[in-house]
């Protein structure tokens, strides 16, 4: 499905709190005792979710395993790099367990539900506590949880101001913020929604840009079609804590 584009900015407010849940990689097959979320898949959903996880970005059996949640349950599935795609694929898993508050304008138009996808080189520490490792982490985890919190929704070309105005993601970046756009799976192509049941309960995949504050303005001043054409976005997929500043 084709989702017309949509420009938003919400400040994300979650991401300068205490959280309250933390990260374990452990294999999809350990056993997991936790408190059921408000929102969460059924044992069925989930198996069509990983299983169309594992054939549009690569098969594996790494989890990043939230320890505790009441919201949704917000694993982080982790594909490894290879020889022809050497980066860390990493994808959320349970976001779309949440059905988005979509205008009615939209409804039938844009997923309700979605999971959400960054990738990593594949020098990053992904067991690091420390900030600069773990911001792409809770980037993705703050994102997931953005319109349970706000009772809103987000789409491909939403963009997220993620800090204060002066903050930046991480002392080693200078990004503040992310776009949402179509993820790319391991063929090369768009991943298109996965359909959960015959009666049109899909989940979409977006994939998380992060944002340098010049690049939010000029988007916000201009069009996300423009800031596009700058970012070259389809070479940028891949983190890069040192990519040049499109807009300054």
């Amino acid at each position: 499905m084709k989702c017309k584009r949509l420009f938003i900015c919400i400040f994300a407010t979650t991401v300068l709190t205490t959280l309250t849940y933390a990260l374990t990689i452990k294999t999809m097959k350990e056993d997991r005792k936790e408190i059921v979320p408000k929102y969460h898949y059924s044992e069925k959903e989930m198996n069509k979710v990983y299983d169309y996880i594992e054939r549009q970005y690569g098969v594996t059996n790494l989890v990043g395993h939230e320890k505790y949640s009441t919201d949704i349950h917000c694993d982080i599935v982790i594909v490894k790099p290879t020889e022809d795609q050497p980066y860390y694929k990493l994808i959320t898993m349970g976001a779309g367990a949440y059905k988005m508050n979509v205008p009615l304008k939209w409804k039938t138009t844009v997923c309700h539900r979605a999971e959400y996808v960054v990738f990593l080189p594949e020098s990053w520490n992904l067991i690091s506590s420390k900030e600069e490792d773990y911001w792409p982490i809770r980037m993705l985890k703050t994102i997931a949880r953005l319109p349970i919190e706000n009772d809103s929704w987000l789409s491909y070309n939403h963009t997220v101001q993620l800090t204060d105005d002066n903050g930046t993601l991480a002392s080693n970046v200078g990004y503040n913020s992310c776009v949402l756009l179509p993820s790319t799976g391991i063929d090369g192509k768009e991943v298109k929604p996965v359909k959960l049941s015959i009666f049109g309960k899909e989940v979409a995949f977006y994939q998380l840009l992060p944002l340098y504050p010049e690049e939010l303005e000029y988007k916000l001043e201009h069009s996300i079609d423009e800031l596009m054409n700058r970012l070259n976005a389809k070479d940028n997929l891949i983190i890069d804590i040192h990519r040049k500043n499109s807009c300054k």
